[in-house]
């Protein structure tokens, strides 16, 4: 049976989404068809999904080129008017069946207000390509407004998959081969605050677990140090099976930006969830994603984010120098030099590359257990990339002995 090519960029929610936009296009009996799930976070991000667009076609030049994601949501005329593209799909519009049906008869442009979405996709796939961790939506969309976010105006206001349709959802990958699920969204903290009960992603996380004892580890994407439940940080103690690696959305550590970002939490509201969950779990490690050079952001405002790197033990940094969005508050706030921008977030990187050698250096002599994903590499419950001295079947998890750091990948030796 054919099958489209799809392309990915940006955020696990889209390669999620990417399974689904597969199923449906063989499902549709699409034929040389490729398809680009674009992101929108950063200026820098449409212009990579652009770049993606032309060597999609110089690639596949007789192929039904279609553009969908966020970038295609909030900018559809623009990508509609490159010459490389055939069709441009909303957000809602790339989840249905219909959208690929019709073949030439189909509308060039199909975007839909998504503001307008009430309802999650309800969705299920089979395998997650075969790879041994899968993402799965839990919620969609975002309910706040931080300044410097376009995310909302691409994927709507919350709304929550129920949790009957997860377990569906996760007991199918894992009869698939999933080892490792992520749960994922664009606000995974405001999960079940549509739902009947309201439950929170904690009691999500509790339930999925005692219901789905085969499968061996649950992660979680991003979080709001903000709206972080008190189940969840139970949960992080009591539970092994939940991964021991906590991704915060900071954005910054100094007060004034956060509160210009229109940020949900000060420093001292993360520096207590830091603490807290230590408690919880003595070894949990924290991944952070921080804008550098946000505007009217000066150098001492810069200096307390950075100095947070070392004072809250961020081992796994996603940093981004600050982009305007067209239509959101910061992109009418005094900028910063593009530059400074470059500058600040290449120091947050070393920072962030420092930190993370100094943990997995703390590794070396103890046992990890890696999960395969391909030949000799894979993740440890950390989060760290570890590479194995022997071949190891996908799916495996493998108990190894780490013994060396080199360019930030710790260096394991299997035991048999």
């Amino acid at each position: 049976m054919s099958e489209p090519t799809v392309i990915t960029l940006g955020c696990r929610l889209n390669s999620f989404e990417s399974q689904v936009i597969r199923q449906l296009g063989v499902t549709a009996g699409l034929e040389n068809t490729v398809i680009v799930n674009t992101c929108a976070v950063t200026a820098e991000a449409e212009r990579q999904a652009r770049q993606a667009i032309r060597r999609a076609r110089r690639d596949n030049p007789n192929a039904h080129l279609i553009v969908t994601g966020c970038a295609a949501q909030v900018d559809a005329d623009s990508f509609a008017d490159m010459p490389e593209v055939d069709q441009v799909l909303g957000n809602r519009e790339k989840l249905e069946a219909k959208s690929y049906l019709g073949g030439d008869s189909r509308d060039q442009v199909e975007v839909a207000n998504i503001m307008t979405v009430r309802k999650t996709a309800p969705h299920l796939i089979n395998s997650f390509g075969g790879r041994a961790r899968a993402f799965v939506q839990v919620q969609q969309g975002c309910d706040h407004r931080c300044t410097f976010c376009i995310i909302p105006f691409a994927r709507g206001n919350n709304r929550s998959v129920e949790l009957s349709r997860l377990d569906l959802q996760i007991r199918k990958l894992v009869e698939a081969g999933c080892r490792e699920v992520v749960l994922t969204g664009v606000d995974i903290c405001s999960y079940g605050t549509d739902l009947p009960g309201r439950p929170r992603l904690g009691e999500l996380a509790a339930r999925l677990l005692k219901a789905l004892p085969e499968l061996a580890r649950l992660r979680l994407s991003s979080l709001d140090p903000a709206a972080i439940d008190d189940e969840l940080f139970e949960l992080l103690a009591m539970e092994q099976r939940l991964m021991p690696h906590l991704h915060l959305s900071l954005q910054a550590m100094d007060d004034t930006v956060l509160k210009r970002m229109k940020r949900r939490h000060l420093a001292a509201d993360a520096e207590r969830v830091v603490a807290r969950a230590r408690q919880a779990r003595p070894d949990v490690v924290f991944g952070a994603d921080i804008i550098a050079g946000f505007p009217t952001e000066t150098e001492t405002m810069f200096a307390n984010t950075l100095a947070a790197v070392d004072g809250l033990g961020l081992t796994h940094l996603h940093v981004f120098p600050y982009s305007e969005r067209p239509g959101t508050p910061a992109a009418r706030m005094p900028a910063v030099p593009q530059s400074e921008r470059k500058r600040r977030a290449a120091a947050l990187r070393e920072a962030g590359n420092v930190a993370l050698n100094r943990f997995l250096e703390t590794q070396v002599g103890s046992k990890i257990e890696v999960l395969v994903e391909r030949s000799r590499r894979g993740l440890s419950r950390h989060y760290a990339v570890c590479e194995l001295d022997v071949d190891g079947e996908p799916g495996a998890v493998v108990t190894a002995r780490a013994t060396a750091v080199a360019n930030g990948v710790l260096k394991g030796s299997a035991i048999v």
